[in-house]
C-alpha cells in the first residue's frame, strides 16, 4: 500500500472557509489591499488565536501541543543560510518532500522541520508546516515498510499576482518582509521489497527573508496564480 507525506491540497481540508479566509489574509495587509483581496500566506489572526476563556465554554482551555525543539538527529537535513527567498524556497520545499522513516522518528522529523521557521512569533505558522506529517499511527505504519522519500526539484519563482502587487508598492515588503515563492518538482517514494513510486509536486511557500538575515520558512500558503 503506497502511502505518503500529505500534500499541500490536503492540508486545510476540514477548515470552513471563514477560517482560511482569515488566516490567509493576515500577513502583508498593506500587499494583500493591493493585491485586491488575492491571498498569500497562511499567518495567524488573532480571532483564531486568541485562547477562549472558560466563562465562554464552560471549561478550561485546550492545552496547547508541545513543540518540537530544533534540537534533533534524524536524516532532515539542517536550514541552509541562505538570504535570497526562492533558492530558500527551494531548498524547503525539496526538506518537506523528503523524509526516512528507517532512521527517523516522527519526532525527529518535527523537530528537524522546526530549525527552519522564522523565529518571528507574528508570522510562524508552525500548524501548517507541521501538518505536513503524519499522525503518529501512520508515521508507524510507514516505519514497519521502511519508507522513504527524496525530492527532486524542478523550479521556484515568485508567483504572477505576487510580482504585479510588489511592483504596484515595493515598500509593502517591508512590513514583514515575507515573499509568496512557488516550487515545482518531483517526489520518488520507495519502500521494502522493492516498492516504489514517483508523482510531480508543487506547493507555495511563504518565506521570511530579513535584510541581513538568513532566510527562514513562515508557512505554506494556500493555491494562488501562477
Amino acid at each position: 500500500m503506497r502511502m505518503r507525506l500529505p500534500s499541500l491540497a490536503d492540508y486545510g481540508a476540514g477548515w470552513s472557509a471563514n477560517r482560511r479566509i482569515a488566516i490567509v489574509a493576515i500577513t502583508l495587509t498593506a500587499l494583500l489591499a493591493i493585491a485586491a483581496g488575492v491571498a498569500w500566506f497562511a499567518g495567524r489572526g488573532d480571532q483564531h488565536d486568541r485562547p477562549t476563556t472558560p466563562a465562554a465554554t464552560g471549561s478550561a482551555p485546550a492545552k496547547p501541543a508541545p513543540v518540537p525543539s530544533p534540537s534533533h538527529e534524524g536524516s532532515v537535513p539542517e536550514p541552509p543560510q541562505i538570504s535570497d527567498p526562492v533558492t530558500y524556497a527551494k531548498a524547503a520545499a525539496a526538506m518537506l518532500w523528503s523524509y526516512d522513516t528507517r532512521d527517523t522518528s516522527r519526532d525527529q522529523q518535527l523537530a528537524g522541520m522546526r530549525a527552519w521557521m522564522t523565529q518571528d512569533g507574528t508570522y510562524a505558522d508552525w500548524p501548517a508546516v507541521s501538518a505536513q506529517v503524519p499522525d503518529p499511527l501512520l508515521w508507524s505504519r510507514m516505519a514497519d515498510n521502511r519508507q522513504h522519500a527524496t525530492a527532486k526539484i524542478t523550479e521556484g519563482h515568485f508567483p504572477a499576482a505576487f510580482k504585479e502587487a510588489l511592483a504596484e508598492e515595493p515598500s509593502a515588503i517591508t512590513k514583514a518582509y515575507i515573499y509568496a515563492v512557488t516550487v515545482t518538482g518531483k517526489q520518488k517514494i520507495a519502500w521494502k521489497k522493492d516498492g516504489g513510486g514517483a508523482e510531480d509536486r508543487s506547493v507555495t511557500l511563504a518565506v521570511q527573508c530579513r535584510p541581513s538575515h538568513d532566510c527562514s520558512l513562515a508557512s505554506l500558503a494556500p493555491r494562488v496564480a501562477p
